[in-house]
């Protein structure tokens, strides 16, 4: 069990850090190995875990075929997504993002968002988030989410918590 520590043991802070060797260090063929299937079903779009042993960070690859959009959602983590291939715009805190292959797009915590391809292929991308660090300190990683689009649905008065 990992060792967990208190406001009172701050004296027990080590000089220097100490290196854990994980037993697994890469996750080979990602894709191969298939989709998280309850999650992808939630998002309706294939969704790919990066399973490696971060405490801090998780990695997720992903598409949404021409057309498609995902569900409109917020979290209480920061999410960095990389276009791997094909375009679109992602809606986020009120406001229209374009991107395109080669782009990276920032969503900042707790802002409504979801991600539209306009193209005519696969949108394929690579997200980062610190949703495991939140996890590890005790639940504090949340994730809200209501099915459809809803471009229409969400203006700046929702972006603010209000309905």
């Amino acid at each position: 069990m990992t060792e967990k520590f208190h406001s009172a043991d701050f004296d027990k802070t080590p000089p220097r850090p100490r290196v854990v060797m994980p037993e697994r260090l890469a996750h080979l063929a990602v894709e191969a190995a298939g989709q998280h299937g309850d999650y992808s079903r939630a998002r309706k779009h294939p969704v790919f875990f990066v399973d490696l042993p971060s405490h801090a960070i998780s990695m997720t690859i992903g598409w949404l075929d021409a057309g498609q959009s995902s569900n409109r959602h917020r979290h209480t983590y920061e999410t960095l997504i990389y276009i791997l291939e094909g375009e679109g715009y992602s809606y986020i805190g009120g406001r229209r993002v374009e991107w395109r292959q080669g782009d990276a797009v920032y969503v900042p915590v707790w802002a409504w968002h979801n991600h539209v391809n306009t193209g005519t292929g696969r949108a394929r991308y690579l997200a980062c988030e610190n949703a495991p660090m939140l996890q590890n300190m005790g639940g504090v990683a949340l994730r809200e989410e209501v099915p459809e689009r809803g471009d229409q649905l969400f203006d700046a008065h929702h972006e603010g918590g209000g309905r």
